[in-house]
């Protein structure tokens, strides 16, 4: 395998809860991570206000992330697909 050409930023906020999930999630999380970075147009490209943005399908959960030039991995959010992209928009509104 050879090693990723991207670099993952992870928010305090967002490692804080990946280290506080439950070991079997935290494990998928974990390895939809290392396909990510092996991938980074893997997941699916957001539409409207989530622009620019791609989630990532963990079972029921998703992992909302965006690819910079840079080469770099930015992670946003990670939650139940109930609420994440809401959730997402919300956050994005507040830091604009």
């Amino acid at each position: 395998m050879s090693p990723p050409l991207y670099k993952l930023r992870v928010p305090d906020s967002l490692a804080a809860l990946v280290r506080g999930m439950h070991p079997h999630l935290k494990r998928k999380v974990k390895a939809a991570l290392k396909a990510i970075l092996l991938e980074p147009h893997s997941g699916k490209a957001l539409k409207g206000e989530l622009l620019g943005l791609r989630s990532f399908r963990v079972g029921r959960f998703r992992i909302i992330y965006r690819v910079s030039d840079r080469k770099e991995i930015q992670l946003v959010a990670i939650g139940p697909r109930e609420s994440i992209y809401e959730q997402t928009y919300q956050t994005l509104k507040k830091e604009s």
